[in-house]
């Protein structure tokens, strides 16, 4: 009888578990295709608030060193975003970690807004996998009176060799804006960074672009 209440309470006890674990496991598998450009697939997710986080994956011909040096050459992200205006690098190890500094320019009526992030770098040996996994870190610089700080913030570029020359580029992130903006406002362009970052880390590489 004991046996049997203390087997009856662990099938409680893991049942709970699993209720409480499948949430999760289906919120990281829940992006909607939102759009295809150039080869790039671009997903969306709702997240808090109703504001959206963002997916870009592609395939094409490049070294993993030679996207990673793109992706750590920050002083350049003006080139990829035109909302950008002002990039700042904080600190810098290469292959290892990056701190930077980043003011937006907000169209009117809204505030402009400004982003310190931490990024930390990580390659797998065994696979070849690199990961530049970026948060906010809002501490890092005072606050200024003329822009809103996001602090809500994180980031991650995943660059996969699949054999052949090619490699499999991913990028997902999310941005809390802060301030007055709407989530339906915020959410107009969301599909637009994954798709400008990684087609302008495609143009730079300057291959042949074109999977086989």
């Amino acid at each position: 009888m004991f046996l049997k209440v203390m087997r009856n309470l662990f099938l409680f006890h893991v049942f709970i578990l699993s209720v409480l674990i499948l949430p999760i496991e289906i919120r990281s598998q829940d992006w909607e295709f939102a759009r295809e450009k150039d080869g790039i697939k671009v997903f969306t997710r709702e997240e808090s608030g109703n504001y959206k986080s963002y997916r870009g994956e592609t395939k094409f011909r490049a070294e993993v060193s030679a996207i990673l040096e793109i992706i750590e050459d920050m002083e350049k992200l003006t080139e990829w975003d035109e909302d950008i205006r002002e990039m700042k690098v904080l600190s810098h190890k290469k292959g290892r970690s990056l701190t930077y500094y980043t003011v937006y320019d907000v169209p009117w009526p809204f505030s402009d807004r400004d982003l310190c992030v931490k990024d930390t770098i990580i390659a797998d040996p065994s696979s070849g996998i690199v990961t530049v996994t970026g948060i906010s870190a809002p501490n890092e610089v005072p606050l200024n009176k003329d822009y809103v700080r996001i602090t809500e913030f994180h980031e991650k570029w995943i660059i996969e060799p699949i054999g052949n020359g090619f490699i499999r580029l991913i990028l997902e992130g999310f941005a809390h804006p802060a301030g007055d903006i709407p989530a339906w406002a915020a959410n107009m362009a969301v599909t637009d960074t994954p798709l400008n970052m990684i087609r302008a880390i495609k143009q730079r590489i300057g291959k042949d672009n074109k999977v086989e």
